[in-house]
């Protein structure tokens, strides 16, 4: 399976080590996802981030317990968490993560 997700935390943090400037909740949220992506780097499953979304290649219950991992680390920065999701589960086929980039690339070449 290959999921994509972003994770970002809103509210002002319980804890005041997590809040931004004078205690305040930041208006960038970078130390939160770096949080996430620190985990999901530390995992061990292919990975690929940008700047939207963590895509994370596995088997589905791996890759789900890495995402609660994240999105616990980023409830640490915020009273709230906003967790969005997108999957593509295709069992039998693992390598998707480039593969797929890949094979588009092809066929925009072979398009030229």
């Amino acid at each position: 399976m290959l999921l994509a997700f972003s994770v970002a935390p809103s509210g002002i943090p319980a804890d005041p080590a997590y809040a931004g400037a004078g205690g305040a909740a930041d208006a960038s949220v970078h130390d939160a996802v770096a949080a996430a992506v620190r985990i999901v780097r530390e995992s061990g499953l292919p990975n690929k981030t940008d700047s939207m979304f963590t895509t994370i290649e596995g088997e589905w219950d791996e890759v789900f317990a890495v995402v609660k991992r994240a999105t616990e680390a980023v409830g640490k920065f915020g009273s709230r968490v906003s967790l969005v999701i997108k999957a593509d589960i295709r069992p039998g086929f693992s390598g998707e993560l480039t593969a797929k980039v890949d094979r588009l690339e092809s066929a925009i070449a072979e398009g030229s």
